[in-house]
């Protein structure tokens, strides 16, 4: 758990610093990802002007069965956003669970 946090803080700070390609491979090398470290990555790549790679990331995230949180479905929100895809938003919202919705 402690190798978890300190990974998803090294992406973030990588991401700030516009290093997408040292926080990507930070990612792949973790064997054990959770919401965490996947909302890292995903927050990155809107703060870098790479939003679509967002939902990419989001699918291998459902296709490794890791449940996304609240925070990962609200950056791929902002990810709809920011990348002018406004109508696909209508459609990520309806697919948040309503454990997440309340």
């Amino acid at each position: 758990r402690i190798y978890n946090i300190t990974s998803t803080s090294a992406i973030d700070m990588l991401m700030k610093f516009g290093d997408v390609e040292s926080a990507e491979r930070i990612f792949r090398s973790i064997k054990a990802k959770g919401a965490d470290i996947y909302g890292a990555l995903m927050n990155g790549y809107n703060l870098n002007g790479e939003s679509w790679k967002c939902f990419k990331i989001f699918e291998e995230m459902k296709e490794k069965d890791v449940i996304p949180d609240e925070i990962a479905w609200n950056i791929l929100i902002g990810a709809c956003s920011k990348s002018g895809m406004l109508h696909h938003c209508q459609y990520i919202v309806n697919q948040i669970p309503l454990n997440i919705q309340n």
